[in-house]
């Protein structure tokens, strides 16, 4: 299926919702794996705050993330997230972003999925 140019995906967690952060992580895979699956690839997955522990080493989801790069999705992690957690030299998929295209990217979609 073709890629959703009408779509953003903010990640703002390593997690998805509140509670243990296992379960969160559990939750999180699940919810990438069902999206891919559903056949609905967002034009730009955008990963800040903790969120940008799913680009880096030690992430569960990263052969998700990359399916959804091979479908055509634009990955981007938050620049100052990444050296606030010291990742920046342990990112592995896509591209470091800043609040410039943030707030430029959240105004262009007419759909920002945030799980």
């Amino acid at each position: 299926m073709a890629v959703n140019t009408d779509t953003l995906l903010l990640l703002t967690s390593s997690g998805l919702g509140e509670g243990e952060p296992d379960l969160g992580e559990k939750l999180m895979k699940s919810f990438l794996a069902m999206l891919l699956e559903s056949g609905t690839t967002p034009e730009r997955i955008l990963l800040m705050n903790s969120g940008i522990y799913l680009s880096t080493e030690g992430s569960q989801v990263i052969e998700l993330l990359r399916e959804f790069e091979s479908k055509g999705a634009e990955i981007h992690s938050c620049g100052t997230c990444l050296d606030y957690y010291d990742r920046r030299e342990k990112l592995l998929i896509g591209k470091v972003g800043n609040m410039k295209d943030t707030v430029t990217w959240m105004l262009k979609y007419s759909t920002v999925l945030q799980p």
